[in-house]
């Protein structure tokens, strides 16, 4: 190999070698770089694990820290809570569940004061033991291992009863206990004597008003008893003196005495449900009656107060709604006589007009009545209309401190009504008047209800002279819807000027402005309108009766006007015949005397005792029965209508509940028992003048069979007596000519109830 060959092998030796070492450098280069970033990140997390070391350790010491706060607070809490439940005055006991003793507050071991025993660790069981062997607790006749184990079981129990003990000083302690979750217990001891003390003061309290409450029962029940046994009288001749030969001046004298009668007995009535009223249980007692009736029976009751203030009190009836519903009568007329009475009240000149309209549903035979009465008298502030519907609350002003009242008549009113499912209302306006109403849905009853005439005819035009705008309305209203064209005027000189040949009749108030309505009378005959009938329209139809141009006209109403009596009347002036309102139900019209038939002398007469010590009632009793076919005799004590009884041996006993000697359960007591002995059992009816409640179902539990309160109806009376009538008697209703008869006899033999025995 030649030498240059040798320096080229070399050298390409030396370059590899060159390139290698390059390369290798590279690589270690590579490396080194590597090794620097692992040992940076080496470094980084080192770094960083120092730090969270060091966080860790102030955190932990954060812990420490907190740690050792929280147990200072707790023992804070704790000190606190037991030193709270230190100062309770109840007792506070906590058991574990081995049922012993784990702490307690003084209050809790105050009751073993001075038994070192009863301390943390002793057992329940052993407690019971002390409370019974220390005389701790006062057991009365409880034994004490009975007691014992009774407490025992309460305590055994999983959720104990509450329960209460005395102690041997009076102390009454409720025991509250309640178990946990793990089985302890914690026991809380209430000291309710304070509380037993207070029951027992509201005990006594409620005794003593329970007390006072049957003596005011009972004083009411005297009064009614004492008011309505001369009521009896009033009403029963009243009733009886209608049934007379009367006048219409009379007959309208004995309808005042006998609808007052009736208006003193529904005052008498709420003075007993009153109590009733306060708690909520005052019941209504629904029947057929007739609405507009009862309006006009109000109306007729406060006509001496409306003619003695010269007021006009008028009845506004819509002719088109029924007049026979379902309700309560006496509390629907209790309701119209405090509204209407109020506005006479408060109603110093002008009128008070009742305006009743509605809206009949005949798919359920029922009716929403409306009825407002509007006065034109002192009003009432808008922000006092809700106070007067309060009990005893009155507006109190300088003008109606002369007006006499309890202020009991509107709230009365209100709940009434509320209790009819209805709502009360008012409006006023302070020195214009006032009105007030009321709103109430109505079953109407059946049978047939009135229905307005047609009286085109000869009435075709009719006159209404009237200084009363309201009531000239009404009468144009109620005409017109007869099928009347009416002209209305306001004094005589215009009704002069304005009749004419169509006229066919004349309504013609009694006072007008410029003349009296007989004047005008007078004044139309003199003008030759001798032909055209005159009716006068009076508040006093008396007056006008005595005076001597009573013959100048045709007849005279009453004020306000029946509907009725608006059409019986025009329908005797017109050559049409008139349909004037019928009732075709003889028991809507009230009527439950049955058709007279002919005794039959084969059969005696029905035997009737009535026991009745106060000489009046058995008067008007004697005086109702009068008309029977009977033999009646009349007994004056409980102890008389026993030996009555069974001497008498009478088919149906009336029997009076207050007598002397021997009162009417007492009496009746006696006679069932005799009956026991007998077999037989006789009818007994009871009079009473009593009507507080409970009193009836008391006076029908003592054996008696029905009930009739005082003041007696002679409907009711005869009704009854029909019904008890033995079929071995005769019929007790006769005919005309054995009534005649018997007056003709009663006129010279006297029936007077005082006597044994009557043949009535």
């Amino acid at each position: 190999m030649s030498l240059a060959e040798k320096l080229a092998q070399e050298r390409r030796a030396r370059l590899a070698a060159e390139r290698l070492l390059q390369l290798k450098q590279a690589e270690l280069s590579a490396a080194n770089r590597k090794l620097g970033q692992h040992a940076l990140a080496l470094t980084r997390e080192i770094g960083e694990t120092r730090a969270e070391v060091a966080n860790v350790r102030v955190e932990n010491e954060k812990v420490k820290t907190d740690l050792t706060e929280a147990h200072a607070k707790i023992e804070i809490a704790e000190r606190r809570l037991w030193h709270s439940i230190q100062t309770i005055q109840d007792g506070f006991a906590v058991f574990g569940r081995d049922d012993r003793l784990i702490c307690a507050n003084t209050a809790y071991l105050s009751v073993f004061d001075g038994l070192d025993e009863v301390a943390p660790g002793i057992s329940y069981t052993r407690i019971l033991e002390i409370l019974t062997e220390e005389g701790i607790v006062d057991l009365g006749e409880t034994p004490a291992d009975e007691w014992r184990a009774r407490m025992r079981d309460r305590w055994l129990s999983t959720d104990p009863a509450p329960t209460v003990i005395q102690l041997w000083n009076g102390t009454c302690i409720k025991l509250i206990d309640r178990r946990g979750p793990e089985g302890d217990a914690v026991s809380l001891a209430l000291d309710i004597t304070a509380t037993v003390r207070h029951e027992a003061e509201l005990h006594a309290a409620r005794e003593r008003a329970e007390a006072a409450n049957r003596a005011k029962s009972a004083f009411l029940a005297n009064m009614s008893h004492e008011i309505r046994t001369p009521l009896n009288g009033i009403v029963g001749m009243a009733e009886l003196l209608a049934e007379g030969t009367l006048d219409e001046e009379q007959q309208l004298y004995v309808n005042t005495i006998r609808n007052s009668g009736e208006a003193l007995l529904v005052i008498i009535n709420d003075v007993l449900d009153y109590s009733k009223i306060e708690a909520d249980k005052l019941s209504l007692h629904s029947d057929a009656f007739d609405l507009e009736r009862c309006i006009h029976d109000v109306a007729m009751l406060l006509q001496p107060a409306v003619r003695g203030k010269r007021l006009n009190l008028l009845v506004d009836y819509d002719l088109f709604l029924p007049t026979r519903f379902i309700g309560d009568a006496g509390r629907i007329r209790q309701v119209l006589t405090n509204l209407v009475g109020n506005a006479v009240k408060f109603t110093s000149q002008g009128h008070v007009l009742v305006r009743v309209t509605g809206v009949p549903d005949p798919d359920s035979e029922s009716c929403l009545v409306h009825v407002a009465i509007e006065d034109t008298g002192i009003g009432i502030a808008p922000e006092k209309l809700d106070h007067i519907f309060g009990e005893f609350n009155q507006v109190a002003d300088a003008r109606n401190r002369q007006f006499e009242g309890t202020g009991l008549g509107l709230a009365i009113t209100r709940r009434l009504i509320q209790l009819m499912g209805g709502r009360v209302w008012a409006d006023s306006e302070e020195g214009r008047g006032s009105c007030f109403g009321f709103r109430v849905t109505l079953p109407t009853a059946g049978g047939a209800q009135p229905i307005p005439p047609r009286i085109e005819g000869k009435l075709r035009h009719v006159l209404v002279v009237d200084e009363l705008a309201v009531n000239r309305g009404i009468l144009e209203k109620q005409l017109g819807c007869l099928g009347s064209r009416v002209t209305s005027c306001r004094s005589g000189a215009e009704a002069l000027a304005l009749i004419d040949g169509s006229v066919k009749l004349v309504l013609c108030d009694h006072q007008l402005a410029d003349m009296e309505g007989l004047a005008l009378a007078k004044a139309l005959r003199d003008s030759g309108w001798r032909d055209v009938p005159f009716i006068l329209l009076s508040s006093n139809p008396g007056a006008v009766r005595s005076d001597p141009a009573r013959g100048l006209i045709q007849g005279v109403m009453q004020k306000p006007i029946p509907r009725a009596e608006l059409f019986s009347r025009l329908s005797t002036l017109g050559d049409a015949v008139l349909h004037t309102p019928q009732t075709t139900d003889a028991k809507a019209e009230g009527s439950s005397t049955p058709p007279a038939v002919q005794s039959d002398p084969g059969r005696r007469a029905m035997r009737l005792l009535a026991a009745e010590d106060n000489r009046t009632n058995r008067l008007v009793f004697g005086k109702m029965v009068k008309d029977l076919d009977i033999e009646l005799r009349f007994v004056r004590n409980g102890r008389e209508a026993v030996a009555a009884y069974t001497e008498f041996r009478p088919d149906l006993i009336f029997m009076d509940i207050s007598m002397p000697e021997m009162d009417g359960k007492q009496a009746t007591r006696e006679i069932r028992r005799i009956e026991a002995e007998s077999g037989t059992h006789v009818p007994i009816i009871a009079l009473t003048a009593h009507a507080v409640s409970g009193e009836l179902e008391g006076i029908l539990s003592g054996g008696l069979d029905r009930c009739l309160s005082k003041p007696l109806r002679k409907a009711e009376l005869h009704a009854m007596i029909e019904e008890f009538c033995p079929s071995c008697a005769r019929p007790v209703h006769r005919n005309k000519e054995e009534h005649a008869q018997d007056g003709k006899r009663g006129e010279t033999t006297g029936t007077q109830p005082d006597q044994s025995t009557v043949q009535a």
